[in-house]
């Protein structure tokens, strides 16, 4: 049984609640039909109506995206960590100034801790609606999107627009800027200069993780996907670990702040100890969602069924959410 203080920690992937417009290209062709979901945090939207599901700071933000075919994220930038694996559909990412510097298409299970600094974009490639499911560094996720200049310019002229403090206005529905409050500034071209232009093969191998490794990695022992010692080596502010059916144990453990299950495959079983706030119970977690488990709380999280299973789990860290670490 899930007591009703864990159930609100616990979002459920068919609960999930979508903004359409959340960002400046909501309306642009070929991003009108994506679907944007905060989870835990503020994340970066732009939209008033945008519906968080758990509020709680976690020092990190749990987001998705979910996108029919052929419909893609516009190219925007982040000054802290955006990494995104994939729950469903096969998604082709592409970065640079025009989205021509580099690409790599991923598929289930698959995870890539984009570098910060660059503009990048994504697309689902796949036969149908797929979702990928993204953590974003810092309390804040850094303050916001950065846009590239024509995805701005492409927006404004099907009405959107974008303020200086990064919020949106939406001309088709009689809406205008405040009194006083300007457009947000298109970057410079010596601004745009400050954008790495990184190529494929700088990229793939420091930040791109493969499922299928992972999972024959994590036989035994969880393995680090991302940290200082992970197979993607970055101090973004969070870990993030895979375990699987070999890996689990059911020996409780706790964290000393909040940590978040993701399931990918499989079935999970939950199980925490009683505190004064949060009662002794437990609960099953399906792909696509996504539960928060409160700092100091004993628990431990083991398959529930048999077949491919594994989760990704993320906790903060003492590291300072910014750019990639270089170290």
């Amino acid at each position: 049984m899930t007591p009703p203080e864990m159930e609100a920690r616990i979002v459920r992937y068919g609960d999930l609640m979508p903004c359409r417009t959340a960002f400046i290209d909501a309306h642009t062709p070929g991003s009108d039909r994506k679907e944007n979901f905060t989870i835990i945090g503020g994340g970066v939207s732009e939209a008033a109506d945008q519906h968080v599901h758990i509020t709680l700071p976690h020092g990190f933000n749990i987001g998705a995206a979910g996108q029919p075919p052929k419909c893609r994220n516009s190219l925007h930038s982040h000054r802290t960590a955006e990494v995104f694996f994939v729950l469903s559909g096969r998604w082709r990412f592409f970065w640079g100034r025009r989205g021509d510097a580099g690409e790599v298409v991923l598929e289930k299970g698959d995870i890539f801790n984009i570098p910060t600094g660059i503009f990048r974009g994504f697309e689902n490639i796949g036969e149908d609606y797929g979702m990928i499911m993204a953590i974003l560094g810092g309390d804040d996720a850094g303050g916001g999107v950065i846009w590239a200049p024509q995805v701005i310019e492409e927006a404004k002229a099907h009405g959107l627009i974008l303020s200086e403090q990064g919020k949106l206005y939406d001309s088709k529905k009689g809406q205008s800027l405040p009194e006083g409050v300007a457009p947000m500034p298109l970057l410079t071209e010596a601004e745009l200069a400050g954008f790495p232009e990184p190529g494929t093969r700088d990229v793939i191998p420091n930040h791109v993780a493969r499922y299928l490794d992972m999972q024959a990695m994590a036989d035994r022992d969880p393995v680090l996907v991302i940290g200082e010692t992970g197979l993607l080596r970055d101090r973004p502010g969070f870990e993030v670990g895979l375990v699987t059916r070999g890996s689990a144990r059911r020996e409780m453990h706790r964290h000393d702040r909040p940590s978040v299950l993701m399931p990918v495959t499989g079935h999970w079983r939950v199980e925490w100890e009683g505190t004064a706030d949060y009662p002794a119970g437990a609960a099953t977690l399906a792909p696509g969602d996504t539960m928060s488990v409160p700092e100091h709380l004993d628990h431990a999280a083991w398959p529930s069924m048999t077949g491919d299973a594994a989760l990704y789990h993320v906790v903060a860290t003492d590291d300072p959410a910014g750019p990639t670490w270089r170290g």
